[in-house]
């Protein structure tokens, strides 16, 4: 019996406040052969969220040990919690062919292309600074000292665009879905980091 093909393992990572999550769900519902990876993390569960469809919600102390075990394929503190990714789970599911979708941050992201360099990686880019602020007072889930500290912390974040293969910017939801589809189909020509005005526009979005 031949063994199937390895399956393939996408990176999506932006700011918060872009939209990558619902362009995450809207992408798994259009892609049924697309699979979610599930995220370990030491944050408490919001409101909608459920134990081991949306993360693996774990302890501090559960968390070091996985670190100390290098259990992880890679692991990142963000907003102080941790985040990581099991390496036997991605491992085993690429093994039998499936292919992968990891929602990680860019620290995650160049963890991951160290271990995994064949995985594709994509940077979602909000189409505005006032978009991205936007979106996050929109949410409703975080207090003004919170969200100030995001919009902080995400000039850092839009710094590392360019260390991802492909960027997409989410200004209409349609346009940036369909872009993720076709780099997960592998007909992602004219989505790369380097086309042109692209460097322009993102140096723009850092002040």
């Amino acid at each position: 019996m031949t063994a199937p093909a390895r399956g393939r393992l996408f990176v999506i990572a932006a700011p918060s406040g872009t939209g990558k999550t619902s362009l995450v769900r809207a992408l798994m519902r259009e892609v049924p052969a697309l699979a979610f990876s599930v995220s370990h993390t030491t944050r408490r569960p919001r409101p909608n969220e459920q134990d081991g469809r949306d993360y693996h919600f774990v302890s501090p102390e559960r968390f070091r040990q996985m670190i100390e075990a290098g259990e992880f394929l890679e692991h990142a503190r963000v907003f102080d919690n941790y985040y990581g990714t099991s390496r036997a789970g991605v491992e085993a599911a690429l093994a039998r062919g499936q292919d992968l979708l990891l929602e990680i941050d860019w620290q995650g992201a160049q963890q991951v292309r160290e271990r995994l360099p064949e995985a594709v990686d994509v940077f979602v880019l909000p189409p505005s600074r006032a978009a991205l602020e936007e979106r996050l007072r929109g949410r409703g889930t975080d207090s003004a000292e919170v969200i100030a500290r995001r919009l902080r912390d995400s000039v850092t974040e839009l710094s590392h665009w360019g260390e991802f293969r492909y960027v997409v910017v989410n200004d209409r939801f349609e346009d940036a879905l369909a872009e993720l589809r076709r780099i997960v189909a592998g007909d992602a020509a004219g989505l790369e980091r380097t086309r042109p005005g692209l460097a322009g526009f993102a140096a723009a979005l850092q002040g």
